[in-house]
């Protein structure tokens, strides 16, 4: 049985790798989730997720690229819980290509999902937060490769750049309205996703870039989400929170 104080939460893109820690973490923060993928169906994991369990959870269909489908998730989810404390942009895109092989669609796909519609998410909840006249939260998922040059990764790169610089513009905007903006930067989580995508050769790789030798823990950065949506977090705005393992401090 659920609190009718508790928190509230959103978080799109939740059916698998950081989306789905995230939700599992903000679980055992003890807030109530609406949860959101492109096929709702994935999400039957999370649902069954002893993580979550005792608290109210709501799938939903979204697919970010779609306006309306970010206004039709949205409305169902306050029509689930009256109020959403926290959002969580955490869906996207990534695509590993040479530059200059980078299609005119394959960019509109990636940056439609990180960046564009990130910032209608979040335009759409800063709106119906202050007309309830009510505090906000939003966090969002960028990236260290949108703080360091990469090769064969620059749409992804520049969409996680945009979504850092989205997140200092409208932190100052809505300061005013008590609605926090943040975000944060991982470096390589390795997710059961990305264990499945990359082969040994590759992996070790990747693991050579990170100064402490061990890569990110999905719940580090799950923790690092509740850390930014709790009132211990109540000063910090327009801020990107790094996760890297001292990968841009070398």
């Amino acid at each position: 049985m659920t609190s009718p104080a508790s928190p509230t939460a959103l978080v799109t893109g939740a059916s698998t790798g950081l989306g789905y820690a995230i939700a599992c973490g903000l679980a055992q923060a003890g807030y109530n989730l609406a949860v959101t993928s492109r096929d709702v169906a994935r999400l039957d994991g999370l649902v069954r997720d002893p993580a979550v369990q005792g608290r109210k959870l709501v799938p939903l269909k979204l697919d970010l690229r779609i306006e309306a489908d970010i206004k039709q998730s949205f409305a169902a989810a306050v029509e689930s819980f009256g109020d959403i404390d926290v959002l969580v942009n955490n869906a996207a895109r990534a695509l590993l290509k040479p530059a200059v092989d980078v299609t005119w669609a394959e960019w509109d796909d990636v940056v439609n999902t990180n960046l564009k519609g990130a910032y209608f998410m979040s335009r759409t909840y800063a709106a119906h937060c202050i007309a309830r006249g009510r505090p906000g939260c939003i966090v969002s998922l960028a990236s260290t490769h949108g703080l360091t040059g990469f090769a064969d990764r620059s749409v992804y790169g520049i969409s996680k750049g945009g979504l850092i610089q989205m997140t200092r513009m409208l932190a100052i905007e809505w300061v005013g309205h008590d609605i926090r903006v943040n975000a944060i930067a991982p470096a390589t989580a390795l997710t059961v996703s990305r264990q499945k995508m990359h082969d040994a050769a590759a992996r070790e790789r990747m693991l050579a870039r990170i100064p402490t030798g061990r890569f990110i823990a999905p719940e580090e950065v799950a923790a690092a989400v509740v850390f930014l949506a709790s009132p211990s977090a109540a000063s910090i705005t327009g801020q990107t929170l790094v996760v890297d393992g001292g990968l841009t401090a070398t």
